[in-house]
């Protein structure tokens, strides 16, 4: 929770800093701009039990129909009322804060480099905290890493973290969390003779 926790402060910290254009532009995640993978981030925080399973009922259990729900739903939020909101979240609540914070943390990191990496804004980060997501990522369901990891011997450059046996695929260890959540922009920092598989698999 504590590593959620500082994840999200620096998220809203990024947040604060960007430009109304920036707030406009669009991010890794496909027909989303930055704007709504921010009010992606924080669609589940303020739900109960019983919204989030109306959420769910409503999406038909579909989870892209689902988020695109709940960005929906925060859509005539300003970016002034989501980074307050942001800052509002710390901790991480509702659905976000399962798992001791994990889906928070997981979550958050990886939506904030969908923002940061095609704005061009690098951030260096804590490398525990990049560990733990990495490890997390292997078996989360909505990230899949396990599955296109699968066979390969992933190894991080940065940080003191490797995964599995086979065909190496190395880079720094944030390009590895994105290639496992399937964000074909981290593959230009990978290398090794399982690269291209890695790279059909995000494909898919």
């Amino acid at each position: 929770m504590q590593m959620a926790c500082e994840e999200r402060a620096e998220f809203a910290e990024l947040l604060a800093g960007l430009s109304p254009a920036q707030w406009e532009q669009p991010s890794l995640c496909a027909q989303w701009r930055v704007r709504d993978v921010v009010a992606h981030v924080l669609s589940y925080d303020e739900l109960d039990r019983w919204e989030l399973l109306r959420r769910f009922v409503k999406g038909g259990l579909l989870v892209n129909r689902v988020n695109a729900i709940g960005v929906a739903e925060y859509a005539r939020r300003s970016p002034e009322q989501l980074t307050e909101l942001m800052r509002a979240c710390i901790p991480p609540r509702g659905f976000t804060s399962m798992f001791d914070g994990m889906v928070a943390l997981v979550d958050g990191m990886i939506h904030q480099q969908d923002i940061r990496r095609p704005l061009g804004i690098a951030r260096a980060i804590d490398p525990q905290r990049l560990q733990a997501v990495l490890n997390y990522a292997l078996r989360a369901p909505a990230t899949r890493g396990a599955w296109r990891a699968r066979g390969l011997r992933l190894a991080a450059t940065d940080v003191d973290w490797a995964h599995g046996s086979g065909p190496a695929v190395s880079g720094p260890g944030e390009a590895l969390l994105m290639a496992m959540a399937a964000r074909p922009d981290a593959l230009n920092q990978l290398a090794g003779p399982g690269k291209q598989l890695l790279a059909r698999r995000i494909s898919r």
